[in-house]
């Protein structure tokens, strides 16, 4: 099984997996940074080395941010009924996909590298940005109360994200500002699924 993972670790580094869906290793689920220190360093970072983070670190990533964390299906940040209707987009270099967490599995969207699309010069050295949408579908269409509802639990995301990468070593920032028509038009969005907001994730650029 090791063996596998590090077999993976350099497709993605070789940009060889493009094309397919990624299973990624399962999460660890333990150790870290203490809570109270990890709150106490959290910070938004604008600048980033273009070092690729591991198929592991990217796991555990999406584990944290929304991933599963009961046998009953529920998971890390929780949504109002229990909807769910975040998705988490991940854009890489070798493609965009979906993370799928009842699976621990990335769906390929496209091979085309969105990056860009997901972020201006001042943020496109990170290695990855997630995209947060919520389908609203979940919630029984559009509407005000819906989209408003879908924002509070994209924030309980948000905030997993920091935390994990804070406790990572990894360095992130939430941004609302993209090239949303672009990001629409080439993840295939239907009406009903909204984007919210991005994060870029990294390494710290070296001084």
């Amino acid at each position: 099984m090791i063996k596998k993972y590090i077999f993976l670790l350099a497709l993605l580094a070789c940009n060889c997996l493009e094309g397919q869906n990624i299973i990624l290793p399962e999460a660890q689920k333990t150790g870290g940074m203490p809570l109270m220190e990890a709150l106490s360093k959290r910070a938004s970072v604008r600048a980033y080395d273009s070092k690729e983070i591991s198929i592991q670190q990217l796991s555990n990533l999406l584990w944290a941010s929304f991933g599963v964390n009961r046998a009953d299906g529920k998971r890390t940040a929780p949504s109002a009924n229990n909807k769910q209707e975040i998705d988490i987009y991940v854009l890489l270099k070798n493609g965009a996909y979906i993370y799928d967490a009842q699976n621990n599995t990335l769906l390929l969207v496209t091979s085309e590298d969105l990056r860009r699309q997901a972020a201006d010069e001042r943020f496109s050295e990170a290695p990855v940005q997630l995209i947060f949408i919520a389908d609203l579908a979940k919630r029984g269409g559009y509407s005000e109360e819906s989209l408003r509802t879908a924002n509070i639990d994209c924030g309980y995301i948000c905030q997993n994200t920091y935390l994990f990468c804070t406790s990572e070593g990894l360095v992130t920032v939430s941004r609302g500002r993209f090239n949303r028509e672009a990001l629409i038009q080439k993840l295939k969005l239907r009406t009903d699924q909204k984007i919210l907001l991005a994060h870029s994730v990294g390494f710290p650029k070296k001084q």
